[in-house]
């Protein structure tokens, strides 16, 4: 028997109160028994609340069982379901309800998407990278009169950046009249990610207010771009100008210091978030210790990893591989034995890169196949290409120039230049010149104009007095103007990375600088130093 309304909309009311306070799924069932009892499976003012209670405990499940048990659901249970799905990352989900929701339009009792609707059917896109969809999307907004609305205007623009399309999202934010910081984010992290960074650069200079997410935008999209100088100063900058770096800051620079060996920089940032409390969360002090790792500090790297009470697999091949870059192998081998027994992680595809560097770096190549198998016999892992090089580098360190060719020849993905480079500095160390011309051939097919490739080849030949084979290299680089990269070394001095190129001195000190260097040469000369300087074509 169907109760009156107001007989619905007082009971409704009574149990509304219960509900706003609930914030447990035990004892949300219990309330959502008592519904039952009082025949209100119907009610979509219940059902939003309850569904809104599932969202906050990840139950989407339950959640979609109380929204398919409503006959028909307004627009705030339709918005309320579709949040959850898209919160929780179901987004297919998601859309397969806004299109039910469009189906019902004509119908008796049709549901309009209102400005609550639209923002989480875009991310659901954005999340599926839609672009097609969201567009349709975009006229709905259009044709429901919402395009003024700063909120969709942001998820527009939010959907239209993680789909790569930038014009529409650039359009979307010259079209809007209040702007407000997430706008601004949106688009400058979009540029950035993108490695736009000139744009991104503009867009954060003409920003009337800048946040700190705004600073951390900049500093990552330098970093992605290996414009590690720039991420450091705009850190800097950041802080002189009175933002306190969030943890996403400090993660988005460390690989920055890291790339520099600005250990100084790097030590100051443990300490910057040792004070702020910031060392409980891993993706921190996985950032801290590659930093140190790189920046060539591995006991302090080993140091914070014993520290760290939640390690995640990230946390252990950050460590394995660090070990294993510092010719400890076989503590690399003990730390991998050590993680085995943790049953909270398992080993993924990057722990076995730093596991199988380390056997390389080690010569044990025994072991180094061993733990190859296994990724496939214990663990259900396909080697990638790279797991794939590591043996290769094993199998040359170790003399096997024969084996590694065959090795690669039975590879089930096609090797690349890495695979080829490995093979070629393997015919450098043990004088195979015959393997190392079709390593060559190879590596010219894939990298053509890679320098450095060329220079190993002639030093093989050198090595062997082939100066025929040198000479002849020497006219293909010749003929197809090749440039070596210049080199180049970093120094750390009062909290600033100098960088040196060979053949630049248009830095202040160069003529202080030389005078020591010659100071030095002199000196070491009188030692025995002889100095040594090979010949080289640019």
């Amino acid at each position: 028997m169907k109760l009156p309304t107001w007989v619905i909309r007082e009971l409704e009311n009574g149990i509304m109160p219960t509900l706003r306070n609930c914030t447990s799924m035990e004892e949300l069932k219990q309330i959502h028994a008592h519904i039952l009892v009082f025949t209100l499976s119907q009610s979509s003012f219940l059902g939003t609340q309850i569904i809104n209670i599932c969202n906050s405990n990840r139950r989407v499940d339950y959640a979609a069982l109380v929204f398919n048990q409503v006959d028909e659901p307004n627009v705030f249970l339709y918005d309320a379901m579709i949040k959850a799905y898209t919160q929780n990352q179901h987004y297919s989900e998601a859309i397969s309800l806004y299109r039910q929701m469009l189906n019902r339009r004509n119908a008796q009792n049709s549901v309009l998407a209102d400005r609550f609707t639209f923002p989480f059917v875009l991310k659901a896109c954005a999340g599926l990278l839609l672009l097609v969809l969201g567009k349709l999307v975009h006229v709905h907004i259009y044709k429901s009169g919402l395009t003024s609305n700063s909120i969709i205007q942001n998820s527009l623009m939010g959907m239209y950046a993680k789909c790569d399309d930038l014009v529409y999202a650039r359009r979307v934010f010259d079209e809007m009249e209040d702007r407000d910081a997430v706008s601004w984010n949106t688009l400058i992290s979009a540029h950035a990610r993108l490695g736009q960074m000139r744009k991104a650069r503009a867009l954060f200079n003409s920003m009337p207010s800048r946040t700190v997410v705004s600073w951390t935008a900049l500093i990552s999209g330098y970093a992605m771009a290996g414009r590690y100088f720039d991420a450091v100063e705009v850190f800097h900058r950041m802080q002189l100008e009175g933002f306190e770096p969030d943890d996403i800051s400090i993660a988005s620079v460390l690989p920055a210091c890291a790339q520099l060996g600005a250990l100084e920089l790097g030590k100051w940032i443990h300490a910057y978030c040792d004070k702020h409390e910031m060392l409980q969360k891993s993706f921190i002090c996985n950032a801290l210790m590659e930093m140190y790792a790189k920046c060539g500090s591995i006991d302090r790297a080993l140091q914070l990893f014993e520290e760290m009470k939640d390690r995640d697999v990230i946390s252990w091949s950050t460590m394995i591989a660090g070990l294993a870059s510092h010719g400890q192998a076989h503590k690399a081998i003990e730390l991998f034995v050590e993680m085995e027994k943790d049953k909270r992680v398992r080993p993924n595809g990057i722990t076995f890169i730093g596991l199988l560097s380390a056997c390389s770096h080690a010569g044990l190549l025994d072991e180094g196949f061993s733990y190859f198998d296994s990724m496939k016999e214990v663990y259900g892992m396909d080697p990638g290409v790279e797991h794939y090089g590591c043996m290769v580098d094993l199998l040359g360190r170790s003399g096997c120039i024969d084996r590694a060719v065959q090795f690669i020849e039975s590879m089930p993905v096609p090797p690349d230049a890495a695979v080829w480079g490995s093979l070629l500095s393997a015919c450098r160390t043990h004088g195979n010149i015959g393997t190392a011309v079709k390593a060559m051939e190879r590596l010219i097919e894939l990298e053509p104009e890679d320098m450095g490739n060329y220079v190993i080849l002639s030093n093989i030949y050198a090595a062997a007095r082939r100066w025929d084979g040198v000479a002849k290299l020497r006219r293909v680089i010749r003929i197809k103007s090749l440039k070596k990269t210049p080199g180049c070394s970093l120094i750390e001095v009062n909290n600033v990375v100098q960088e040196f190129v060979a053949g630049n001195d248009s830095t202040p000190e160069f003529g202080e600088m030389s005078g020591m260097l010659y100071l030095l040469a002199s000196q070491l000369g009188h030692c025995g130093y002889q100095r040594i300087i090979m010949e080289s074509e640019e």
